[in-house]
């Protein structure tokens, strides 16, 4: 999983690239490569990428509900001046 989200960042980055120096040539074939690329980055390698990482993470932990709410506010801050 790791390297097909590597291999498609790669090819979006190259994407974008190529479309911006191809630009004065033909603008549509340039606009058709800035676009695939920002699509490849942002709407394929980076839901990939978080599907990755929150693997075996509990949702729960990271939902602000009632009984986090508590957990939090009772907890103090530690400053240095309380330790």
């Amino acid at each position: 999983m790791k390297y097909i989200i590597t291999l498609i960042l790669l090819a979006s980055l190259a994407s974008i690239i190529y479309g911006f120096n191809i630009n004065e040539e033909n603008k549509a074939l340039s606009d058709k490569c800035i676009g695939f690329g920002t699509v490849g980055i942002f709407l394929v390698a980076m839901p990939l990428f978080l599907i990755k990482v929150s693997k075996g993470k509990k949702m729960k932990d990271y939902m602000l509900t009632e009984e986090n709410i508590k957990k939090m506010q009772g907890k103090e801050k530690k400053t240095p001046d309380n330790q």
